[in-house]
């Protein structure tokens, strides 16, 4: 096993990175509300999309959703570790990455537009249709992380049909 593939296998770097993980796969904190934490990590996800992630240029969010994309990994990987459970429902680092990557190739989104990409990808996650569902059962982290990212990529290409319709 290479030094990627231990990085990207859940491995400790000890208690501060442990602790890392955990802050990031639980959505810095918003895994962590009560009922619905997948939802909550997703409104969370919404908002700091606004802030943050829509007012960069398309090409450096497209750029940027890799390494974070590869940090998600490793730190889900790490989560289910230290939690004992597969995909628990606090982590939520892939609702995040996924609906940035719902949003990601569009030069900028309305308060409507975000929602409507929200209720788009909350639709693909929770339902999970066709290959969407059969990503979350590959190993570690990618099994966390790569139906989400799938339901992403459904849901901006509804949400771009949509706003070409309109």
């Amino acid at each position: 096993m290479n030094k990627f593939q231990i990085l990207l296998s859940g491995t400790s770097g000890g208690p501060r990175w442990d602790a890392a993980a955990l802050f990031i796969a639980r959505g810095f904190g918003s895994g962590l509300l009560p009922k619905a934490p997948g939802t909550w990590g997703s409104v969370a996800a919404m908002l700091a999309a606004a802030l943050v992630f829509m007012p960069l240029p398309v090409w450096l969010r497209l750029l940027l959703l890799v390494p974070l994309t590869l940090a998600g990994v490793w730190a889900a990987a790490r989560a289910e570790i230290l939690l004992g459970r597969h995909d628990a429902s606090e982590i939520v680092v892939d609702e995040w990455l996924g609906l940035w990557l719902t949003y990601a190739a569009f030069p900028s989104l309305g308060w409507l537009d975000l929602l409507a990409g929200f209720l788009l990808f909350r639709f693909f996650d929770i339902i999970k249709p066709g290959p969407i569902g059969t990503l979350q059962h590959l190993p570690g982290g990618w099994g966390v992380m790569a139906d989400d990212l799938a339901a992403g990529v459904a849901a901006g290409v509804l949400l771009a049909l949509m706003r070409a319709l309109s």
